[in-house]
């Protein structure tokens, strides 16, 4: 698959490489795997001198010699002598750096952490006394969000504030998924753009891997997605185990009830037998893997939350992936696309609730996008779009087929809440479906 947007990070990309024409510029770039940290930089490289240095979790002095290698063929720096330490390699790039303008990417930084623990002190020495005086663009590219949050976020850490822009590189935009889509099925039909998002949430790979496999239409991507051999069968393992380590199994118990249905802690709580409090806090604040969320218009300090996995290939797994890995090790992956197949329709009514909130957010002139339920839980909003700048606002129910909506059910929710939207001029009613995508 060809590469596909990211203009705006280009810029910001192109822009800091100006700028460390005058002095060095550091620059964090974060994001899940599989997103497209990698072929982003490697597009910039066709403009720009460009070091690209992947980060092993090799012998400190394994790597170093295999950076020594790349810093020759790339920039024909000829580093004379043994280097044993990532420092002295990283203090000759630097001092290189003070006549040549160059970019040096460190992909996959945190892994720094499990060669050496002490390679940040190191890089933060080398980049304070040489940064001011060279012209290198230092990259640092990471997966492992909690990792790449603790070494430039926590104070305490010898990188904190050196880091000059941060990158968070998000999913696919949906009208990009669309354009992708259409690219490779002219054609294609609503459904077969709601399991796209389904399955990939836009997160560039897994797009890129259907597309290339042919699989264009709903029915062929659930059956390359369940299939022998598919890439997704094991991606969430090796997501969650690289995050998470050897304290993963916990964690592995709460995603999984999250994504199959169960979204207060309380819920949490009695199934997993244990307060899971700390755990959410850490999957939110710490890992990124599931968010706090709140109904429309509640008070500050509300207990009224649910918890909700925003990655839609991770739902996917967790729901119906790590639950049959007995069918998966006996190689029926026949029975492992009916179940997929029986369950579709009502996964995919709760998939297509986020598609429209995200489109919202991306595409119309909003200032707040959300839902709405009660502490009961029985009267429930599927969105609610605030433009508190015009003082209009759209009211939402989401069905996956159009003729399910009925106009008096949305008034009759929209009336137990009316009062809130006391300050908005136009308050639109509306059903969305499939035909709305």
């Amino acid at each position: 698959m060809k590469f596909y947007d990211r203009d705006s990070e280009k810029e910001i990309l192109r822009k800091n490489w100006e700028r460390s024409d005058e002095r060095s510029l550091f620059t964090v770039m974060i994001g899940r795997r599989r997103i497209g940290k990698t072929a982003l930089l490697l597009q910039m490289e066709k403009d720009q001198r460009m070091l690209y240095l992947y980060v092993s979790k090799d012998n400190e002095h394994v790597l170093v010699e295999k950076f020594q290698k790349a810093a020759e063929t790339e920039l024909g720096l000829h580093i004379y002598g043994r280097l044993d330490t990532f420092a002295q390699f990283f203090e000759n790039i630097m001092e290189y750096g003070m006549e040549h303008h160059f970019t040096i990417v460190l992909d996959e930084f945190q892994n720094f952490l499990k060669v050496n623990p002490a390679i940040p002190s190191h890089i933060q020495d080398v980049w304070d006394r040489y940064h001011a005086r060279s012209k290198v663009h230092l990259i640092a590219c990471g997966s492992i969000y909690s990792m790449m949050h603790r070494i430039f976020d926590n104070e305490d850490e010898p990188l904190y504030g050196r880091k000059d822009c941060e990158i968070k590189l998000m999913p696919f935009r949906i009208s990009v998924v669309k354009q992708i889509l259409g690219d490779h099925n002219p054609g294609y039909e609503p459904e077969d753009l709601l399991c796209l998002y389904m399955l990939t949430g836009g997160v560039a790979k897994y797009v890129a891997q259907l597309m290339d496999a042919g699989a264009v239409t709903k029915d062929s991507m659930l059956k390359w997605a369940t299939d022998a051999g598919s890439p997704f069968l094991s991606e969430g393992t090796e997501l969650i185990m690289s995050e998470f380590g050897k304290d993963y199994a916990n964690y592995l118990s709460i995603l999984q009830k999250i994504a199959g249905g169960m979204t207060t802690q309380n819920q949490l709580d009695t199934i997993i037998g244990k307060n899971t409090g700390t755990y959410l806090k850490n999957l939110d604040e710490d890992y990124n893997y599931v968010h706090k969320l709140q109904p429309m218009f509640c008070k500050p300090g509300s207990r009224n939350i649910r918890w909700y996995v925003d990655d839609c290939f991770l739902r996917f797994w967790f729901r119906y992936i790590l639950p049959n890995q007995a069918l998966i090790e006996m190689g029926r992956y026949d029975m492992l696309l009916e179940i997929v197949e029986r369950d579709y329709c009502d996964f995919t009514g709760h998939v297509l609730e986020q598609y429209f909130r995200q489109k919202y957010m991306e595409e119309e002139r909003v200032t707040a996008v959300g839902q709405y339920w009660d502490r009961k839980g029985n009267n429930e909003i599927d969105l609610i779009a605030l433009n508190s700048i015009d003082k209009t606002a759209v009211v939402a129910e989401v069905k996956r087929n159009p003729e399910r909506y009925k106009s008096s059910e949305l008034e009759e929710k929209y009336l137990t809440i009316k009062n809130e939207f006391g300050k908005y001029k136009k308050i639109e009613r509306i059903g969305l479906s499939m035909m709305d995508m």
